[in-house]
């Protein structure tokens, strides 16, 4: 009874001194207000939102597991005679990151499960954010304001690719170790300043031997605390301009339709929390991955045949092998083109072009609105197909990254199947950018028709003439709204011949990217309130 009373009077002043303290910081600091604010954010509810959510839950996984990786992995490149539990690898010399990295999979009580769960969560972290990317890209999320969010994105991209190429290379086996000849090929084809980058960071001549505790060190400290705060910055902004939407009744630009987040929102995002995690440890248990006993230890006089890295950087793979055999020397320093190209000026070209497209775009058009509600794809024609011909130019890389492979199962030569894939890089792209051009030309068209005709009603009626024909039934309020209202500003008027050439080629750049469209049939009544709908919350800022 004595020690109920005293628990109880316990739970009392502690439950005193929290009302206390949270009042106190209540009266300094809008506490409470923000609270609510927080509380009842409107989340809008469509699949395609849940991309970035993927990419959080598999970031938390990534860090639980590799959080726990780290109590047994020894990121060292000194070697010893390795006495593990594997038999076929007993008696060989290893260095202690791959003797670790076997006695994490056969000695250490769910080490393989944990392994090969942190490699699956990798693989979906960076395949979420470069999904989540091409979801903001196609629907036009990252224009004004989230130009700055749109920048986040892409550095957590680029850190994610780091990040991944770090880890993969950590064990030390012959499979990591060719990936980490191409890395050091690629730094030193660095004019004038390779040589001595390649010396710093591999401790020495290749192969060195402090690549990997540094790997170790930027993969497990710098690279996870900025995708953190990267992270948490992009969060805050998210909550801070809210969330983009689709066009539906009752969304406009001026506000945020969907679910609060309590209940509503942090429930279903905890189900899908629980998804992901159960999902990739399912894969870590059942599905084989990055099995280092097969490779073996990494030499420098051998390599693993087959070798391919992961997909993520499979671009840069396929981009070496396709580049002509291109070096000169200038002023005695050789200048490797088949190497500093596709690996140096490649992705930096690439990264350049993600982080300034919300400007080269704001440009052309002279948009300067803020947009809250998505673009459907159909509806930007030439943005569409630049993001379609960039996903054709990637998947040729890709594929080419593997000839080799693909030569051997085919019994075709490499040097045919290389010069394919070179037609294939030029060719491809622009085959790519008109097909699905026209395809969303005629995806308008098609709902030009049915604004026009309403939609099939599958029944077919006789008319008084004798004809057959198939009835349409008009559309419901809801589908003609989401096909009327859309914002797609007219091209930029000409500004004559006299104008600077800078004016002229914007007009022309705006012409070609916002000239080809399908206007819909809409009455005076019905553009105005389409007008009404798609202005922003604040009147445009002047240039």
């Amino acid at each position: 009874m004595l020690v109920r009373k005293r628990k109880a009077r316990i739970e009392a002043r502690a439950r005193e001194a929290a009302v206390m303290g949270y009042t106190a910081l209540d009266r300094r600091a809008p506490v409470s207000e923000a609270g609510r604010q927080l509380l009842r954010k409107a989340f809008p509810d469509h699949w395609s939102f849940l991309l970035g959510e993927l990419a959080l839950y598999s970031f938390v996984v990534l860090v639980l597991t590799g959080s726990y990786l780290t109590l047994f992995f020894s990121p060292s490149m000194t070697e010893g005679v390795y006495d593990g539990s594997y038999g076929p690898l007993r008696g060989l010399r290893v260095s202690d990151a791959y003797a670790s990295t076997l006695h994490i999979s056969f000695d250490v009580r769910g080490g393989l499960l944990i392994r090969q769960t942190h490699h699956w969560a990798a693989l979906v972290f960076v395949a979420a954010l470069g999904v989540h990317l091409l979801r903001v890209f196609f629907t036009g999320a990252f224009r004004r304001p989230r130009e700055l969010n749109w920048a986040v994105g892409v550095t957590l991209f680029l850190l994610a690719l780091l990040e991944g190429f770090c880890g993969y290379s950590l064990p030390d086996d012959l499979l990591s170790g060719t990936g980490m000849r191409t890395a050091y090929t690629i730094v030193t084809s660095i004019p004038v300043a390779g040589t001595y980058l390649g010396f710093l960071l591999w401790g020495g001549s290749y192969p060195g031997h402090s690549i990997v505790h540094r790997l170790y060190a930027v993969h497990v400290y710098f690279v996870p605390l900025a995708l953190m705060a990267l992270v948490g910055l992009h969060l805050v902004m998210v909550v801070y301009l809210k969330h983009t939407q689709w066009a539906g009744r009752g969304r406009t630009n001026r506000n945020v339709v969907g679910q609060p987040m309590v209940p509503q929102f942090a429930t279903k995002s905890a189900g899908l929390c629980l998804m992901v995690s159960g999902v990739l440890v399912v894969l870590g248990g059942v599905a084989q991955i990055n099995p280092v006993w097969d490779f073996g230890p990494y030499r420098t006089d051998q390599v693993s045949t087959d070798a391919q890295p992961d997909w993520y950087v499979g671009f840069l793979e396929g981009a070496l092998r396709l580049m002509p055999p291109w070096e000169n020397t200038v002023a005695g320093h050789t200048l490797m083109w088949n190497v500093l190209v596709p690996a140096v000026l490649l992705p930096a070209l690439l990264f350049l072009l993600l982080y300034l497209y919300p400007f080269f775009e704001r440009w052309i058009t002279g948009d300067l609105m803020e947009h809250h509600v998505c673009d459907r794809p159909r509806d930007r024609p030439v943005r569409t197909a630049l993001g379609v011909a960039a996903l054709v130019c990637y998947a040729v890389l890709l594929a080419a990254g593997g000839n080799d492979v693909t030569a051997s199962v085919f019994r075709v030569s490499v040097e045919t199947l290389t010069w394919i894939f070179r037609v294939a890089l030029v060719a491809g792209p622009v085959l790519a950018f008109m097909v699905a051009k026209r395809a969303c030309l005629a995806l308008q068209a098609h709902d030009r028709r049915l604004l026009e005709e309403g939609e099939e009603s599958g029944v077919v009626g006789q008319s008084a003439s004798g004809g057959l024909a198939e009835r349409h039934r008009p559309l419901d309020a809801a589908h003609r709204y989401r096909l009327l209202v859309r914002d797609v500003p007219p091209p930029l008027a000409h500004p004559g011949e006299a104008a600077p050439r800078r004016e002229r080629l914007r007009a022309a750049l705006s012409a070609w990217f916002s000239r080809d469209r399908v206007d819909m049939p809409a009455t005076d009544e019905q553009r105005l309130q389409i007008t009404g709908r798609t202005a922003g919350p604040l009147p445009p800022a002047e240039e």
